[in-house]
């Protein structure tokens, strides 16, 4: 990648990214396709999707999801100047996260029984007791997820995107296998087997695999309980252990207040999440995730004229690729739930009161994408505190929502103010983003969001009058509804691409040189080699 400019860079390593957590995702859509098969939505699956409340609550306590962005610049710097003592600060932040998931790791296991029913205050009685266990063998994970971080943190500092691309496809893969195989085996009974691959996932992938690659890429062990950086650590670390934002605790709203609509809330939520963060994975986190490196380096240089541009270019790249992949995702929901999760204990009842859900939820990916990149702005120029702040005000102004609107509407108002949060959030932050970077950032963002939904539009008609079309017909030979259902959303997804590449060639040629961009080297060569 030495030949690339930065852009170029950042283009490829979201590439890598983005390919690494579409692959994950779709891992994730098969393991909850086994899930919805084996058990529906209800009962078990409510308790296991409710059994992550406490373990994700203890990671992003001790910011565990942002761990790796407190890290980078402070230890860019130290290895720029001082490998030795960057080795010494590295080990004792090592040491710190290491002890403290593992002493809240313990807490939280002994007294499961009394968390039960704070995480699932509509759960029944046996549904508690069953949390109780599913917490209880799921919490020794959250003990590799911290050091696996720091680890993630030193490979990403070296744009070595790889291993952390495969660390979730590792984790993805244990629990997918844990959950078929253990029960076949006599090991585990209903969905334990899947908790047990979330913590062996957690160990082999999130921690022994990153620990192996920064291994071999000559990790100096320096364990210690002080270091004179840890302060300034702290400092940016502890606003996002305090601050609990929308978007940290957006799926976890899902699971505590969906327990208070009906009967599989919990499970048809998280279902329709599930694909709804598909798009967010791929664009808003792969861009926020490859772009921030070369942001920090561009503040630490004291270029921030090129920044507030490289910033721009992200917000505005990642909105012109979001705004197509919702619309044909929204054209095509039923389909799409119905092919992934209907079958089984899964039933077409299901996928009709699935479908609205996660059209709804699927409003909230283009406040994603925003929110992603202008949260690696504010992390890049080491301020935590803004994001932190703006985001647990927006949870303040929501939670009293949820209480009062999910026992009226049931899990609609759940989906619908998932979408108004992260939306308030994102907002929020780009109008801070604003007065910190200067108006540069959102030069012509409107303009181009306008424009992708505009030229995404006709796509979406086209799209959705194809899979309703298909869906509706009768088909020779007792064609089933599982290969109308594909039908429906690979024709569909034909009929949108073919109409969108017509319209953005018409009015926005641009788009196209977008989304080709980070390709453009690589097909030069071949075509020169041809």
């Amino acid at each position: 990648m030495g030949i690339l400019n930065n852009k170029q860079k950042i283009g490829a390593a979201a590439v890598i990214m983005g390919l690494s957590i579409l692959l994950s995702r779709f891992m994730g859509l098969a393991r909850d396709k086994v899930i919805s098969w084996q058990f529906g939505a209800g009962g078990e699956t409510d308790v296991y999707f409710a059994a992550f409340v406490v373990p994700d609550f203890l990671n992003y306590l001790l910011a565990g999801g942002y761990l790796s962005i407190t890290l980078i610049p402070l230890l860019s710097r130290l290895f720029n100047n001082d490998e030795e003592d960057a080795w010494r600060f590295f080990g004792t932040v090592v040491t710190w996260a290491a002890l403290s998931i593992g002493l809240l790791s313990l807490a939280a296991w002994l007294a499961a029984p009394w968390l039960a029913p704070i995480v699932a205050p509509g759960f029944s009685e046996e549904k508690l007791v069953r949390l109780t266990v599913f917490l209880r063998i799921i919490l020794p994970a959250q003990v590799c997820f911290l050091p696996g971080a720091c680890m993630s943190a030193i490979l990403y500092i070296r744009n070595e995107f790889a291993v952390p691309a495969l660390t979730p496809l590792v984790y993805n893969g244990f629990i997918l296998l844990c959950g078929i195989l253990f029960p076949m085996l006599g090991i585990a009974g209903g969905m334990e087997g899947f908790c047990w691959g979330v913590t062996l996932g957690a160990f082999f992938g999130s921690f022994l695999l990153p620990l192996m690659a920064v291994r071999s890429e000559g990790l100096k062990w320096r364990p210690g309980l002080w270091h004179r950086q840890m302060k300034k650590f702290l400092l940016l670390a502890l606003p996002l252990m305090i601050g609990q934002s929308v978007v940290v605790l957006d799926e976890q709203f899902i699971r505590i207040f969906g327990s208070l609509a009906d009967e599989g809330a919990v499970s048809l939520l998280s279902y329709a999440r599930r694909i709804m963060m598909v798009p967010v994975g791929v664009v808003a986190q792969a861009a926020g995730v490859a772009s921030f490196p070369f942001l920090a380096g561009l503040l630490a240089n004291g270029e921030r004229q090129v920044f507030a541009e490289t910033l721009n270019k992200a917000l505005r790249n990642s909105l012109i690729v979001v705004f197509p992949v919702v619309l044909y995702m929204a054209a095509v929901a039923q389909p799409t739930l119905g092919f992934i999760f209907e079958g089984g204990s899964f039933s077409v009842e299901k996928t009709d009161l699935g479908a609205p859900l996660l059209q709804i939820m699927l409003l909230a990916v283009p406040f994603w994408v925003l929110q992603q990149i202008i949260g690696r702005g504010f992390y890049a120029d080491q301020d935590t505190v803004t994001p932190a702040v703006v985001g647990s005000a927006a949870t303040v102004v929501c939670v009293p929502l949820y209480l009062w609107l999910t026992p009226r509407f049931g899990a609609p108002a759940v989906a619908s103010l998932t979408v108004a949060s992260v939306g308030l959030y994102a907002m929020a932050l780009l109008g801070w983003g604003t007065r910190r970077f200067g108006r540069d950032i959102i030069r012509n963002l409107g303009r181009t969001a306008f424009k992708s939904i505009a030229v995404g539009l006709p796509a979406f008609g086209t799209a959705w009058a194809c899979s309703r079309f298909l869906l509706s017909c009768s088909m020779p030979n007792g064609t089933g509804l599982l290969l109308r259902q594909f039908l429906a959303i690979s024709l569909g997804g034909v009929a949108f691409l073919i109409v969108w590449l017509m319209t953005a060639r018409a009015f926005s040629p641009e788009f196209i040189a977008v989304l080709l961009s980070p390709f453009q080297k690589k097909l030069g060569r071949l075509l020169r080699k041809g």
